[in-house]
């Protein structure tokens, strides 16, 4: 049987003017900006109403080549929970384009089970990322003007912290140098870009609460360090009027549609790999003022997005999910248990049960780590057999509901019981705890306790420097802060090639730096990079425009 593609699903669907689908929303005409006929910027009040949904947290087992489909749920969940009579908002990230042009494609949900306009909101949507990334780039210009101009501030040239970006995968940018071609061209220095995802200003933005307080964290960024060791910060640089201005608009969350006509938000997209993982704060408190139930995702594996959803941002915004739903793939579990990629349409239940631990740690995490109520979906494909849908469902007989969900061929429809599950879930009281406590000792006993409770290791090892990098940290004021742990997103370990729930490994932590206006210690591990680069065959090589300006090649 052939199945449309993603892509064209979307064009063939007849979407809402914005104006409805802000009235089914309950957003008044006047607090909508317009970008076209079908996306608005909603006003900034919206947000500070008192919340009335509860929150619902969508996650995942480890990523696979084989696709989890997490979007996809959370969409298709959204509009099963709209199908059984609920009030839902989605909160969603937007995409980079980073990953569109190079390896995942779009991040736009997936079959019956999406969010439109799916081209516009893959590409440059209403210009956020833009924004984040002038406005990050403006910081490091005056930073380097300032350099130039006598450096007043006497900035310690080795020690310069803050990077370019650019929305876009280019590893030929990870190291330059810059300010070649003589005294009237800048002051010569290394160097290097990150992707506008992994920008501290992308974190603030996503954690900010008000104009207020974003620029406030802005002039809180810390761009280098002096002669004497001390940190030089956007403030004194006057950066962050400049900064915020550029931000003005690009603060207000995006409301678009989902394929069921729910009301979705869709604001900022820091990676859970290499940042924080999560959608806006902003965008997060407006759906739960607007709606009954909240359903929001966060980046990659539940040890990654989850981890930093439910450690960073619930513990600075005050959120507390009211369940989790955890997406799995018979076929992902089958790659996590060894099984060979173009051999998952075959029933293999040897390597089903050897990928299965995978899965149960992290239920154990959720339910038993930060006491949240979870229900696994087991996100359904058309190759999975009968027997393997029964060696899930076993697995989880007495640890965890279990619930089929068809979102990618029916939307919403296909979600129905999964959002019936999440309501009766949503009524338990909660006994929500994080995994760490900021005063548990420093910035390593943190890193430890991470590691050993939520990845599974048995320790940490500090790379060379490390400790001292620690030392600075904690000596100016940081050791109280939540961490950020960049890390694969393809395993527990720092070890992209350890699938399953590997066991008896150590976590190599290469690096740490603040990121004070963003509220957290980034934990480097391993071999992860800010700056991803394109694989050999680019998702760019198939993407296309016609001479009608229908657009193909995104999925």
């Amino acid at each position: 049987m052939a199945y449309l593609t993603d892509i064209e699903i979307a064009q063939r669907h007849e979407m809402l003017p914005i104006d409805e689908i802000a009235k089914v929303a309950g957003i008044p005409a006047d607090m909508l900006e317009h970008y076209g006929r079908y996306k608005a910027k909603v006003d900034l009040s919206l947000a500070y109403r008192e919340p009335q949904a509860k929150l619902v947290l969508v996650t995942a087992i480890n990523p696979t080549p084989a696709g989890e489909g997490k979007t996809t749920v959370t969409i298709g969940l959204a509009d099963g929970l709209r199908r059984i009579g609920k009030k839902s908002i989605v909160a969603l990230r937007e995409p980079s384009l980073g990953p569109v042009f190079g390896l995942k494609g779009g991040a736009t949900g997936g079959g019956y089970s999406q969010v439109v306009p799916m081209e516009d909101i893959n590409l440059h949507f209403t210009g956020d990322f833009h924004a984040i990334g002038a406005a990050n780039n403006l910081l490091a210009a005056m930073l380097d003007n300032h350099i130039h101009q006598g450096n007043e501030l006497d900035i310690d040239l080795d020690n310069i912290v803050w990077t370019r970006c650019v929305d876009m995968n280019d590893r030929q940018l990870r190291t330059i140098e810059s300010g070649l071609g003589g005294k009237a061209n800048g002051v010569p220095h290394k160097d290097h870009f990150c992707i506008t995802v992994a920008s501290e200003v992308m974190a603030v933005l996503c954690l900010a609460s008000s104009i207020a307080d974003l620029k406030q964290r802005l002039g809180r960024i810390v761009v280098a360090y002096n002669k004497q060791g001390e940190p030089v910060t956007a403030h004194d640089l006057h950066a962050e009027g400049a900064m915020a201005v550029l931000l003005k608009d690009a603060i207000k969350p995006n409301l678009v549609q989902t394929l069921g006509g729910t009301p979705a938000l869709v604001h900022g997209g820091p990676f859970a790999n290499i940042a924080h993982g999560c959608n806006s704060v902003l965008a997060t408190r407006t759906a739960m003022a607007l709606g009954e139930y909240a359903v929001t995702e966060a980046g990659f594996g539940a040890d990654l997005g989850a981890e930093k959803f439910l450690d960073i941002k619930c513990r600075m915004a005050g959120l507390t999910p009211s369940a989790v739903v955890l997406v799995a793939t018979v076929r992902a579990l089958k790659l996590h248990g060894g099984a060979d990629k173009a051999e998952l349409a075959k029933e293999d239940l040897d390597a089903l049960s050897r990928g299965l631990p995978n899965l149960l740690r992290h239920v154990h995490n959720l339910q038993d780590v930060y006491r949240l109520p979870t229900v696994v979906a087991l996100n359904h494909f058309v190759s999975d057999a009968p027997a393997e849908l029964a060696l899930v469902q076993k697995s989880l007989e007495g640890v965890c509901p279990v619930v089929l969900a068809d979102v990618w061929l029916k939307g919403g429809e296909g979600a129905e019981e999964l959002a019936r599950k999440v309501v009766e879930l949503s009524q338990s009281p909660s006994r929500f705890r994080f995994s760490y406590q900021l005063d548990e000792g420093g910035i390593e006993d943190k890193i430890r306790a991470l590691a050993t409770r939520i990845y599974g290791a048995k320790d940490i090892a500090l790379g060379e420097g490390v400790k001292e990098q620690i030392a600075r940290l904690e000596k100016d004021g940081c050791g109280n802060l939540p961490i950020c742990v960049a890390k694969t997103q393809y395993s527990f370990s720092d070890n992209a090639n350890l699938l399953g729930a590997p066991e008896d490994f150590t976590v190599a932590v290469r690096g740490v730096k603040v990121s004070q206006g963003a509220g957290f210690v980034v934990v480097y591990t391993g071999k992860i990079m800010t700056m991803p680069g394109l694989p050999k065959e680019p998702a760019a090589n198939r993407i296309d425009i016609d001479p009608d300006g229908v657009v193909s090649g995104l999925f």
